[in-house]
C-alpha cells in the first residue's frame, strides 16, 4: 500500500455501529415481497419521492438475509514499468447477518474473535505493524444510507438516462445536506426505471478522514434475481493515493462478493413435494439383489462420506450447485483417462468451491477446484495440470476418514465448516500425486502445452510472499508448486504482452448470488495494450451486464440472440 509499517485503516465504522440499531425480529416467509409504488411518477421530484420509499423497502427486505460475503483486499504499490501492483493481502468469509445491521461472523479458521472483534478502534490504535481493515465496513457498502435516506438529509440531482447492461437507468448525483451528520453517502445513484429501484452506487461516505482512520470509497452493484428483487452482489473499493499525514499514503483495491441468499433450498422442498408413489409398478427386487464384497463395500462407504460432505458444503454456500461448469471440468479429467486407459470406480467428478483462494484437493473420488483458482488460469492445459495432480491423488490412493460417512459429523452450520472440516494431505503425499500428474499429462492432449502451466506456477511462487492470503487454502492445500513443471517453463517476463501467466481475479466465473449457480464469462477477448494490463492475480473493478428477471418460460419466446441474459427461476 506504500505505507510501510504504519498504517492504521478501519473502513467506515461510524455507519457500521449505527447499523446495528436498524433491525427486525421475525425473518421474512417470502423471497419475493411486493413492491408497493404510486401511480407512475411524471416530475423528478415524484421520481426521488419513488427512489426514496423503494430504498426502504430494500433494507428491510435486505434484513430478512444472511448471505456469505467475502472481501479479498490487495495493498498496492506503484512500479514504474506495470503500474500499481500488489505488495500485500488480507482475505475474510463471513455470514452477514443483516437482521441485526451489518454484523458479520467469521467463517475462517485462523479469525481470532471473529470480524466483530476488529471493530473495535483502540485495537487499530495499535495495529502499527500494517494496515487494519474492518470487514464489516466493506459490508456496509451494500447500504447508500440504511436509516435516514430521505430529503432531510440529502439533495438529488437527476444527471441523466443510461443504460446498465441491458437495464435502463435514471442516474442522480447525491449530496449529504449541511449539518446532516457524519457517514452520510456521497456520490451518485443509477436506478432502474421500472419500480425505481436502485441499482448501482458509487462515492463515499463522508467525511473521508475519521478520527480511527478512513472512509473509503467504493463502487456497490445489485442484480435482479426475482421479480421486485434486486440484492447486492458485488462492492469493487479503492484508494490510489490516500494522504494521511505522518503515516504516508493509502494505496489499495478490494472485492467483495455476497452470495448465499437463498440457502434454505427451496428446490429441495420442490423435489420432495413433486414425489410420486407408483403403486402398481412396485416390485420385489430381492431376488435380483446381490452380496457386495468387501472392495466394494468400501468404495460404496468411501462415496457415502463423499456425498454427505458436498451436500453440506453445498447447504452452507461453499460449493455451487452442478452445473456446466463442472460438465467442463469433467470433460478435461475425462481427456486425461482416455489415454491412460484409466477406468476409476466409481467415477471421478469435479465441484467447484466459490471462494477466492487459490486451492485444490480431493474428497475421495470428487476433485475440488475453487472459482478464484479457475479465475486465474490462462488456459485448458493448466486446468489439465491442477485437474492432474488431483487425479494422481485419487489414484494413489487417497481416501476419505470413516467420520464423514457417519452423517452426525457433517451436520455443520456456516461458521463451523472451515473450522471442522479439513482435507488437505501432507507435503509426502503432494510429492507423489505430483509424479503421478507427470505421468497422465505426458499422455495426454496437453502434452505439448505443458509450458503455460509451469509458467502459472512460476507466477504463483514469485507472488506467493506478497499474496499469501489469496495463495492459501482453507479446506485443502494450495496449488502445489510442481518443480517438473516449473522447469520445463519459459522464464517469467512480466513485461512481454504476449506471456499471459495468470489471469486477473474474476476473468472466468460469473456466480449467481442467488442461487449459488456459477457458469463461464462469456466476455470477448481484449488485445493488450501495455504490460499493466496483464494484471496476473490482481483485483480489478467490476462491471457486470445488468439484467431484469425473466421467468424461464418468457425467456423462450424472446429473442434468441438474447436468451442467455435471461436469469433462471431462483
Amino acid at each position: 500500500m506504500g505505507m510501510g509499517n504504519r498504517g492504521i485503516l478501519t473502513a467506515a465504522l461510524a455507519l457500521c455501529l449505527a447499523g446495528t440499531s436498524f433491525a427486525q425480529t421475525q425473518p421474512a416467509q417470502t423471497a419475493n415481497p411486493p413492491v408497493v409504488t404510486p401511480s407512475q411518477p411524471t416530475t423528478v421530484d415524484q421520481v426521488v419521492n419513488a427512489i426514496l420509499a423503494r430504498e426502504h423497502q430494500e433494507v428491510a427486505t435486505l434484513r430478512h438475509y444472511s448471505p456469505i460475503v467475502e472481501t479479498y483486499v490487495q495493498d498496492m504499490k506503484w512500479d514504474p514499468q506495470l503500474g500499481a501492483v500488489p505488495e500485500d493481502d488480507h482475505y475474510y468469509l463471513g455470514v452477514a447477518d443483516l437482521s441485526r445491521g451489518v454484523e458479520d461472523r467469521t467463517m475462517l479458521r485462523d479469525a481470532n474473535a471473529g470480524w466483530v472483534h476488529k471493530l473495535n478502534p483502540i485495537k487499530d490504535l495499535t495495529s502499527f505493524l500494517g494496515n487494519s481493515y474492518v470487514p464489516a465496513g466493506f459490508l456496509q457498502m451494500i447500504f447508500v444510507d440504511p436509516i435516514d435516506f430521505d430529503r432531510q438529509h440529502y439533495r438529488f440531482d437527476y444527471v441523466r438516462r443510461e443504460f446498465l447492461g441491458a437495464v435502463r437507468c435514471l442516474v442522480f448525483d447525491v449530496t449529504p445536506l449541511p449539518k446532516s451528520g457524519d457517514g452520510r453517502f456521497q456520490g451518485r445513484i443509477w436506478v432502474e426505471d421500472q419500480s425505481y429501484a436502485i441499482v448501482r452506487f458509487n462515492g463515499v461516505f463522508v467525511p473521508v478522514a475519521r478520527t480511527f482512520g478512513w472512509n473509503l470509497h467504493f463502487d456497490s452493484w445489485r442484480t435482479n434475481v426475482a421479480p421486485n428483487l434486486w440484492i447486492p452482489s458485488y462492492i469493487y473499493s479503492a484508494e490510489s493515493d490516500l494522504k494521511d499525514f505522518p503515516f504516508g499514503h493509502v494505496r489499495y483495491r478490494s472485492q467483495t462478493r455476497l452470495w448465499g441468499f437463498n440457502l434454505k433450498l427451496a428446490s429441495r422442498e420442490t423435489e420432495f413435494s413433486n414425489l410420486t408413489v407408483e403403486a402398481p409398478q412396485v416390485q420385489d427386487q430381492a431376488q435380483a439383489s446381490q452380496d457386495v464384497s468387501p472392495v466394494m463395500a468400501e468404495r460404496e462407504w468411501q462415496r457415502e462420506g463423499e456425498d454427505n460432505v458436498l451436500d453440506r458444503l453445498q447447504r452452507n454456500g461453499l460449493i455451487s450447485p452442478p452445473g456446466p461448469v463442472d460438465k467442463a471440468l469433467d470433460q478435461v479429467v475425462n481427456n486425461l483417462e482416455v489415454p491412460n486407459n484409466l477406468d476409476i470406480e466409481p467415477d471421478v467428478r469435479c465441484r467447484v468451491l466459490m471462494t477466492s483462494t487459490l486451492e485444490a484437493f480431493a474428497i475421495g473420488h470428487t476433485i475440488v477446484v475453487t472459482r478464484g483458482l479457475l479465475d486465474v488460469l490462462p488456459d485448458e492445459a493448466s486446468i489439465a495440470a491442477i485437474l492432474a495432480h488431483q487425479l494422481g491423488s485419487v489414484i494413489t490412493g487417497a481416501s476419505l476418514p470413516d467420520e464423514y460417512s457417519f452423517n452426525d459429523t457433517t451436520m455443520l452450520s456456516p461458521q463451523e465448516t472451515l473450522k471442522r472440516m479439513s482435507f488437505r494431505t501432507s507435503e509426502a503425499d503432494e510429492e507423489v500425486a505430483a509424479k503421478k500428474a507427470i505421468e497422465l499429462l505426458k499422455n495426454s492432449i496437453y502434452k505439448n502445452q505443458l509450458g503455460t502451466a509451469g509458467l502459472f506456477l512460476k507466477q504463483l511462487a514469485a507472488e506467493q510472499k506478497q499474496l499469501p492470503g489469496l495463495i492459501s487454502a482453507n479446506l485443502g492445500n494450495h496449488v502445489f508448486m510442481a518443480q517438473q513443471l516449473m522447469e520445463t517453463a519459459p522464464q517469467l517476463q512480466p513485461t512481454k504482452l504476449d506471456q499471459i501467466a495468470a489471469l486477473p481475479l474474476g476473468s472466468r466465473i460469473v456466480l449467481d448470488s442467488w442461487d449459488d449457480s456459477i457458469e463461464m464469462a462469456k466476455s470477448k477477448p481484449v488485445e493488450l495494450l501495455s504490460a499493466r494490463e496483464k494484471m496476473p492475480l490482481e483485483v480489478t473493478p467490476f462491471m457486470p451486464y445488468l439484467t431484469r428477471y425473466q421467468n424461464p418460460g418468457d425467456a423462450a419466446a424472446a429473442d434468441p440472440a438474447k436468451q442467455d441474459t435471461a436469469k433462471k427461476n431462483p
